[in-house]
Order: C-alpha cells, then sequence, then structure tokens
C-alpha cells in the first residue's frame, strides 16, 4: 500500500494569486485576456494572461511593428509615458473592472 508524504509547506501555503504583467493588479477570474509581446502575426508564440482593459490599452497605443521592435518586453512597455499613465489610473479600479479603450491620437495619424 503507497503511503503518501504529508508537507505541510506545500498543503498550507496560501495559494498565490496571479497578477498582470503590465499593471501589477491581481488578475480574478473576469475580463482576461492573453497577450503576446512579439505579435502574433509577426511569429510571436508566446502568450500571457493579462487584463482585458490593458491588452487593449497597448493595442490602442503601439502598432504591431512598434510591438515588434521597440515595446516587446514588459519593462519597455511600463517605459512608455502613455502606458504608465494608464498604468497610474487602473491601479485604483477593481482586478475585474473594465471599460471602452479609445485609440490614441498619435496611433490614429500614422
Amino acid at each position: 500500500m503507497a503511503r503518501h508524504l504529508y508537507i505541510p509547506e506545500l498543503h498550507d501555503a496560501p495559494a498565490v494569486e496571479a497578477l498582470c504583467p503590465l499593471c501589477g493588479r491581481p488578475l480574478g477570474s473576469e475580463n482576461i485576456d492573453r497577450h503576446h509581446l512579439i505579435p502574433k502575426s509577426l511569429k510571436g508564440r508566446e502568450q500571457f494572461p493579462i487584463h482585458k482593459i490593458c491588452h487593449r490599452k497597448i493595442h490602442a497605443t503601439f502598432s504591431e511593428r512598434e510591438l515588434l521592435h521597440a515595446y516587446h518586453t514588459w519593462d519597455a512597455l511600463k517605459g512608455n509615458a502613455d502606458i504608465a499613465a494608464f498604468i497610474e489610473w487602473v491601479a485604483k479600479k477593481p482586478s475585474g473592472f473594465y471599460t471602452r479603450t479609445f485609440t490614441s491620437n498619435k496611433k490614429k495619424t500614422r
């Protein structure tokens, strides 16, 4: 008969809540998308769970070419002034918060 070893630190440890890699808020269970740091259309494969509002903000701000060449890391995205202002604003919202995201004026004129 097989015996199961009880390891308290594995069984009793609280579950670690996943955080959004852009805004740092808990992901929760609603309004979640997946983001490719390298756009899927440009051969990106790796996906990351991210709040829907954060994902929409990224794509409303940058073209796929900009994402490929300049904003293909979380640090690069967070370093952009528009994204940093968005993160500061959304940090005060609950994890499931979502509202329509508008395309930035800079992206419209490209």
